[in-house]
């Protein structure tokens, strides 16, 4: 109790918090923008529900790896070395190494998948090619299941990554906690809204599919010691859904004036 009452009146621990939570909001927009697309390829019926369960499997991987700090830690330790390294800059850091964790094996898998599964979309979206009403309903129940496997992989990935994160960021175990129960309610109160909105708009659904392909390469490269600034990648993230929005806010203007 004394430790939790020093921490409350502790001004860092506040700072970090915050911080904190902000950057676990904005690691959670690749999560939800993933579980969004992906539920909106099942019935109507079935969208929040999935919605729900993979918000609630994300908050559970991250309150589960939270417990497990030291393991998580100890993701970052070489597993094995290839003995290649790429230029060295100004600063003398390699542009990649083959140095590999397994949280950087965690993140190249990740990569990978989220590379494929946006490339199947992109093509599935940009196919018209009409299916019988029995095939797609056949398809439709046995999606719910797949969906959620394919949203438990990646949420470990994201977890792992948003854990990792949050350690680099403070060493108080319930600032962490807050932070992450924190940004998966966000995530939760988000989670219908978007995942509509990104279904009403099909030009939406591409730049979605766009975000989740420039993530997959991030981690990807992540994965190889190649650091990429993430403020780079929100800002381009934000840049491109505020043109979206311009295009959306031109279409809406000339329907009504029509």
């Amino acid at each position: 109790m004394d430790g939790i009452l020093a921490l409350l009146s502790d001004p860092s621990a506040w700072a970090a918090l915050i911080t904190l939570i902000v950057m676990e909001v904005v690691l959670g927009i690749d999560n939800l923008i993933f579980i969004s697309i992906l539920s909106n390829k099942l019935p109507p019926e079935s969208r929040a529900r999935t919605r729900r369960i993979g918000i609630a499997l994300a908050l559970g991987m991250r309150l589960g790896l939270l417990s497990m700090i030291a393991w998580i830690v100890g993701l970052t330790a070489p597993v094995f070395d290839l003995g290649i390294r790429g230029p060295v800059d100004a600063h003398g850091l390699a542009a990649f190494e083959t140095t590999f964790s397994w949280r950087d094996l965690i993140l190249i898998a990740g990569g990978l998948f989220l590379v494929w599964k946006a490339t199947t979309e992109i093509h599935h979206s940009v196919d018209d090619k009409p299916a019988d009403a029995g095939t797609v309903a056949g398809k439709a129940s046995l999606t719910v299941s797949a969906a959620i496997v394919q949203i438990i992989l990646l949420d470990l990935v994201f977890s792992i990554d948003s854990i990792l994160t949050a350690v680099g960021m403070t060493e108080h175990l319930p600032v962490m906690v807050v932070a992450v129960i924190f940004a998966v309610g966000v995530m939760l109160f988000a989670a219908d809204p978007l995942g509509n909105f990104i279904a009403r708009n099909p030009s939406v659904v591409m730049l979605a599919l766009g975000f989740l392909l420039m993530i997959g390469m991030v981690l990807i490269a992540e994965g190889f010691g190649a650091h990429v600034p993430k403020g780079y990648i929100y800002t381009a993230m934000a840049f491109s859904a505020g043109v979206e929005a311009l295009n959306l806010w031109s279409r809406a203007a000339k329907a009504k004036r029509r």
